[in-house]
């Protein structure tokens, strides 16, 4: 069994007292104050979340755009240096080995962030996959840390607690800097469905930063508790739910970040033939008409009890106030308002199809 690791955070996050519990092969924070008012600093002003457990990898040299994209169901060709790219990395049947951000710093150099959970599976599937390219694949994760700041007052933070002038970023755009002698990379990305800004750089600085944002009192600690029932309510999607590698990213209502006129990328083939032919699978959301609450894995059910799919996530929502899930299931029974049950425990709860997106995103335009 391996070692939990520590994110450069962990001491801090203990001091505060807030509830740790393994994520990721990390020791991570799931709340501080609770997740309801982590959750509504996010939405209302600003929070800030520990997420040096993510993973980053650098890929360089003369053929690292063609391998990217080579890798990647985005198309990195169709941006410039400065800009960031959502996609997936899929196996030769289209389902999901990871679903990352690209950052393109210039034509041949590139930098990915995967998720914690999948490091080792995913910079293993990248070194063997980089054979007959040239290009250089340096794992960064354990030297790098990464503040994620969310929400509406996130900008002001930034700029006026940290020093960081990025009011001139626009959404998933990044850029490079030093601060106070030391390299930092910070992009207006996030994963709440609010503005806000995701900062790289080493350890001490990632804890001065962090040091910096406490002493200020402008942005709310917050633990990977409300960062999942943010990120849920605006329908991004989270790896071992509703991606994995037995879900396609067309299962998952993510088509969009799927190139098909690429002239090659792993899983093309597979995802083309569930594009042209139907996938058998949708995700959907579901409202629940009571106040129940789904969770992962519970059955979803058609009216004559026969199980036709799973609860991926299912939340009372903090936003909307709703019983709400997302679920994967059988593609006849994803259409719109169409009723379905949901096994909890042993009773049945009625539910009807509705879109993933159960509250609106504010980010920057």
């Amino acid at each position: 069994m391996s070692e939990t690791k520590l994110t450069c955070l962990h001491d801090r996050h203990v001091a505060l007292g807030a509830q740790m519990t393994p994520f990721g092969g990390f020791d991570m924070p799931i709340q501080y104050e609770g997740i309801v008012e982590e959750h509504n600093a996010v939405r209302n002003a600003c929070g800030v979340f520990d997420v040096s457990h993510m993973g980053e990898v650098l890929i360089t040299g003369s053929d690292a755009g063609r391998y990217v994209n080579h890798i990647f169901s985005n198309d990195v060709s169709a941006i410039v240096p400065g800009q960031i790219l959502y996609g997936m990395m899929l196996n030769e049947a289209g389902g999901t080995v990871d679903d990352l951000l690209v950052y393109k710093r210039a034509d041949n150099d590139y930098f990915l962030v995967i998720n914690a959970a999948n490091i080792d599976k995913d910079v293993a599937w990248i070194m063997t996959n980089a054979e007959g390219y040239d290009v250089t694949v340096e794992h960064l994760s354990d030297s790098l840390g990464e503040l994620a700041i969310q929400g509406p007052e996130a900008e002001a933070v930034v700029e006026q607690v940290l020093g960081i002038q990025c009011r001139e970023l626009e959404f998933y755009t990044f850029k490079e800097s030093l601060l106070d002698g030391k390299h930092i990379l910070v992009s207006r990305t996030g994963y709440t469905g609010e503005d806000g800004f995701e900062i790289y750089a080493d350890h001490d600085t990632i804890v001065a930063l962090w040091d910096a944002l406490m002493e200020s009192g402008r942005a709310k600690p917050c633990g990977l508790g409300c960062r999942d029932t943010l990120r849920f309510e605006v329908g991004l999607p989270l790896y071992g739910d509703e991606l994995a590698d037995d879900i396609s990213p067309v299962e998952a209502g993510l088509s969009m970040f799927v190139k098909l006129d690429k002239p090659e990328f792993i899983g093309k083939e597979a995802v083309l033939k569930q594009k042209t032919e139907g996938a058998p699978r949708k995700l959907i959301g579901l409202e629940l008409l009571d106040r129940a609450i789904p969770r992962h894995g519970y059955e979803v059910l058609n009216d004559a009890d026969e199980v036709v799919g799973y609860v991926t996530t299912g939340y009372r929502g903090i936003s909307v106030d709703k019983s709400i899930a997302a679920a994967l299931v059988l593609t006849p029974y994803a259409v719109k308002d169409t009723e379905l049950k949901i096994r909890i425990r042993r009773k049945t709860f009625l539910a009807r199809v509705t879109a993933k997106k159960f509250y609106k995103k504010s980010y920057k335009k």
